[in-house]
């Protein structure tokens, strides 16, 4: 009994040391296939890296400003009694624009004026009456002081009804009318707006480390895309002195030529700074360029090997440094040499290593200027 309990042990291990022989081979069969397993290849498109000579700018995002702007209010309370502009009317400084209600003025102004009159003649009988010694000295100069204080109060009345009349400060364009004939404005309700168009401001912020590259007098590249694409020219005419806190910039104003009033206050616009000498740079279309928070990068395509020594295409990414960009291409500094193929479509399915497979039937657009039509 003994002898059979023994044997069947033995076989129950032999049983079971061979069925777990039989897994562990199946087990590293597994992971060895997996290993060499390599991920069918990416379809990418490819451009070969080019080095071009461009001019060394900076581009912003900058704001239309008027080099005078206000709003045409009233000085003193009253009712309009002329509205003599039209809405987007060019009016040149002096003109009148609005005149107030001012017969009550006038009328007190006649008052005033007669008791002027008056004064003066009593002053110039005082004047001989003094000659003649027959008035004290106190009683001429009263009758003087009271001439000039008629006078005073003729030229007080003669400014409040100018201050009714309502002028241009300055040349340029008039907005749309806020008042009406027969309205009643208090003392700084608004009539109309007034911007001075020609020259006209274009401001814009830069980052704190390249201020000390932007000074008085460069000239300026200003490019309205709602206006078709027309460019303006310009020169850089201020620097702010100090750092906004909040976003590490320094506002920079530049001014520029409008003669025609395309160019209106609050208007966005692209501006370019020209910094000096061309530079020489690598040359790629934007999608080719993979953006992250730890630093932008491409993929370059070179020959890679797996790790049993099978030779493949692959990807290589690659840091690089970036600097402005012209229409559909972007300027790299450092990180790739010309010559070498960077992938430029499909990029955010790659991770280093990648296989890829090149297709270049269709690339993505790299033209310098781009069209509105071929976006």
């Amino acid at each position: 009994m003994a002898k059979r309990m023994i044997l069947m042990l033995a076989l129950t291990a032999v049983f079971v040391a061979g069925l777990g022989f039989l897994k562990f081979r199946q087990i590293q069969t597994a992971i060895a296939q997996g290993a060499a397993f390599q991920p069918p290849p990416d379809a990418v498109t490819t451009t070969i890296a080019r080095q071009e000579e461009w001019p060394a700018t900076f581009n912003a995002i900058g704001t239309v400003a008027a080099v005078q702007g206000v709003t045409v209010s009233a000085d003193l309370p009253g009712t309009i009694d002329r509205i003599a502009f039209e809405s987007g009317q060019a009016v040149r400084q002096g003109e009148i624009l609005a005149q107030l209600d001012t017969r009550q003025e006038r009328a007190q102004l006649v008052a005033l004026e007669a008791q002027r009159d008056l004064a003066r003649l009593n002053h110039s009988r005082m004047r001989d009456l003094l000659d003649e010694r027959v008035i004290s000295r106190s009683e001429y100069d009263r009758a003087m002081t009271d001439q000039k204080h008629a006078e005073a109060q003729v030229a007080e009345i003669m400014t409040t009804i100018e201050r009714k009349t309502i002028r241009a400060p300055f040349t340029g364009v008039l907005g749309i009318r806020q008042a009406n004939v027969g309205q009643y404005l208090a003392a700084g309700d608004p009539i109309v707006q007034l911007q001075s168009l020609h020259p006209i401001y274009v401001n814009f912020g830069v980052p704190q480390h390249e201020a000390g590259r932007l000074r008085a007098g460069r000239e300026v590249r200003i490019v309205a895309e709602d206006l078709g694409g027309r460019e303006f020219a310009g020169r850089i005419t201020a620097v702010d002195a100090a750092v906004d806190a909040a976003t590490r910039n320094v506002q920079v104003q530049a001014t520029l030529a409008n003669p025609e009033g395309r160019l209106r206050p609050g208007m966005f616009v692209q501006a370019e700074v020209v910094l000096g000498a061309s530079q020489a740079v690598v040359a790629l279309p934007a999608p080719a360029i993979s953006y992250a928070p730890y630093g932008d990068s491409v993929f370059i395509v070179t020959d890679l090997k797996t790790q049993d020594g099978r030779a493949y295409r692959g990807v290589r990414q690659q840091f690089v440094k970036l600097g402005g960009s012209r229409g559909d291409l972007v300027a790299v500094l450092e990180g790739v040499r010309p010559g070498e193929e960077v992938v430029t479509s499909g990029v955010f399915r790659l991770r280093n290593g990648s296989a890829v497979q090149i297709n270049n039937k269709v690339t993505p657009a790299s033209s310098r200027a781009p069209k509105p039509e071929d976006s």
